[in-house]
């Protein structure tokens, strides 16, 4: 099929061999590329009630038919596994400029297993794998083990494109359960510990080379598309606000509308938020728009700090979601420091989100007298000492880096902890925006905000964010779109430009397909079963859906509130929208 390099690499690391096998178009018309490809192989050849950490996981890369090709936005890989953090059913997603190396290496999906003897770094090519001793490079922060993998891994053959690396860092290296995946220094595959499998299989780095090219059906249809798509959406205002302020502007949008949590989920605003909003950081910093490859948004924050003990440090970033847990949770109030904790995170390699939300879980039992450790609330100094013991598995963060619900349960406090199925959610209250409640419920991975990002119609209106009626049925539909753009690892941010219509039209240049909404959808919900049997295969029950009780408990001190009979009623409705049965299984002939 057009779009597509047919072709898998399956690498055995504990004995250092691989197999090239080719790929039907019967698999990639039924579920495309991407996250609809790397479930279906999940699924299909992961153990069942795997360890996460065993040899026998499975750790799949794929790229879809928009990477490496002129379509705007389609500069993202994905990675997918059973997570050891929930020990269920996981993906994440980067982007940067690495993406475009691994499509250049000219397969659809790389699935890696086993365990190497001794630390290991690979270069993955058109030809196959090449397999390298790493153990010099075991230890390093992610910065100096991504320039060193590329100096030291990289191919120098005629046509080869520039090369891109993938690596962890030192907490990848000690299974801290939250581990990233890092690339372009800044960007990584972040959520639910893919960086931990990584590192389970005494992998270091992978560096990705090449000269393939997707073939398209229609070259010069997508050329023409391309230049179109660019002209009419360059200076769409969605487009233009994220190239000047990034994530950044969802702070002062989230604490104006009393989403966004602060003071572990205390509240849903802070005082302190026009100190860690964007326009502060844009006035008093070096900050520049900075994109990833094919995209014009440009929503990455290349910044060097100009006051405060930080003075002078370079980072991209930080992201809105890394401002929330540290800002907002935590209530540290320097917007240098919560700079700098990014830094850290990204050094030693491990997710801000899950970091945030476990260092304000401490905080919070500490206030409540439920937990003896010397941390408060807006403290960097004592912050940053905790993410270190963290990464380094030392003392308390031996504890903390297994993940919330070890954590609440080793001290007694799992009836404040606030996750879904073991994953913190992001910054957006369910309280105050009751459709990302629904979300954070079904959502495969946990309390993820990114499988429908139904934030957006709630603070534009579209919807009422109180209203429970029909939050269903559009939340399905932003689902089903959103799973569509996962196959072709397509941005979040570009869900405005890219409507159903203009996937009909992207795609069919692309692959040939006559692709119509109503085929993208029986893919998606496909796709989307398939998610759910595998997490029914690996132990999910009913409850695993629901929030965590405190949520429901606990009402905003402006008075928003999410009871567990409105969360009901519309895992309800989603549940009958979808075909599946109250305990949210679906039909064995769905699957």
């Amino acid at each position: 099929m057009y779009g597509f390099y047919n072709r898998i690499l399956t690498i055995n690391l504990s004995t250092n061999d691989f197999v090239v096998e080719q790929l039907s178009d019967e698999i990639l018309s039924k579920c495309l590329g991407g996250k609809g490809l790397a479930t279906q192989l999940l699924l299909d050849r992961n153990p069942p009630g795997v360890d996460p950490l065993s040899p026998d996981n499975h750790l799949i890369f794929a790229t879809g038919p928009f990477c490496g090709g002129r379509l705007w936005g389609g500069g993202r890989y994905g990675v997918f596994t059973k997570s050891p953090l929930t020990g269920f059913y996981t993906e994440s997603y980067s982007g940067g400029r690495v993406p475009e190396a691994i499509d250049s290496a000219g397969f659809d999906a790389i699935i890696l297993v086993g365990k190497a003897s001794q630390p290991t770094a690979l270069t993955i090519h058109p030809e196959g794998v090449d397999f390298h001793d790493a153990a010099d490079l075991w230890g390093m922060e992610t910065f100096a083990a991504e320039e060193e993998a590329l100096n030291r891994f990289s191919l120098d053959r005629e046509g080869y494109r520039k090369p891109g690396a993938v690596v962890i860092g030192p907490a990848g290296e000690k299974l801290v359960n939250f581990a990233i995946i890092a690339n372009d220094k800044w960007r990584c595959a972040g959520r639910t510990g893919v960086g931990t499998v990584f590192g389970s299989k005494h992998l270091k780095a992978i560096v990705f080379q090449g000269d393939r090219k997707r073939e398209y059906a229609d070259q010069e249809g997508v050329a023409e598309y391309a230049k179109a798509f660019s002209k009419e959406h360059m200076q769409n205002p969605g487009v233009k606000a994220y190239r000047k302020m990034g994530t950044t502007l969802m702070v002062g949008l989230m604490n104006t509308a009393g989403a966004f949590p602060a003071k572990y989920w205390n509240q849903g605003s802070c005082e302190h938020w026009e100190k860690i909003g964007g326009e502060a950081y844009h006035e008093e910093n070096e900050v520049k728009p900075h994109a990833c490859a094919k995209c014009f948004m440009a929503c990455g924050r290349l910044t060097k700090i100009s006051k405060g003990r930080h003075k002078d440090l370079q980072l991209e970033g930080p992201e809105y979601e890394t401002i929330y847990s540290f800002g907002g949770l935590c209530m540290i109030e320097e917007m240098e420091e919560v700079a700098y904790l990014n830094d850290l995170c990204d050094r030693v390699g491990i997710d801000t989100i899950t970091a945030g939300n476990l260092c304000g879980l401490i905080m919070e039992g500490k206030a409540q007298g439920r937990i003896d450790y010397d941390i408060e609330y807006g403290n960097a100094d004592q912050v940053i000492a905790l993410i270190e013991k963290i990464a380094a598995r030392d003392g308390i963060g031996d504890i903390i880096a297994d993940g919330i619900i070890p954590t609440s349960q080793h001290f007694g406090v799992e009836d404040l902890a606030i996750h879904v199925k073991g994953l913190e959610p992001a910054g957006y209250d369910p309280r105050k925006l009751k459709g990302m409640g629904l979300t954070f419920g079904t959502s495969p991975r946990g309390a993820c905000h990114l499988r429908t990002t139904f934030y957006k119609p709630e603070l534009a209106g579209w919807i009422p964010p109180e209203e429970i009626k029909g939050k269903a049925e559009m939340l399905i539909d932003y689902e089903d779109r959103l799973n569509i753009f996962d196959t072709l690892t397509l941005c979040r941010f570009y869900r405005d430009l890219y409507t159903w219509e203009e996937l009909e039209k992207s795609i069919s240049l692309v692959t040939g397909l006559e692709a119509t909404q109503e085929m993208f959808k029986e893919i998606a919900a496909y796709i989307l079963d398939l998610t759910k049997k595998y997490n029914l295969q690996e132990g999910l029950r009913p409850e695993d859906d629901r929030l965590p009780k405190r949520l429901h408990k606990k009402i905003l001190p402006e008075g928003s509130s999410l009871t567990a009979d409105e969360m009901e009623y519309m895992l309800q409705d989603y549940y009958q929208l979808r075909g599946w049965n109250r305990d949210g299984v679906p039909p064995s002939d769905a699957m």
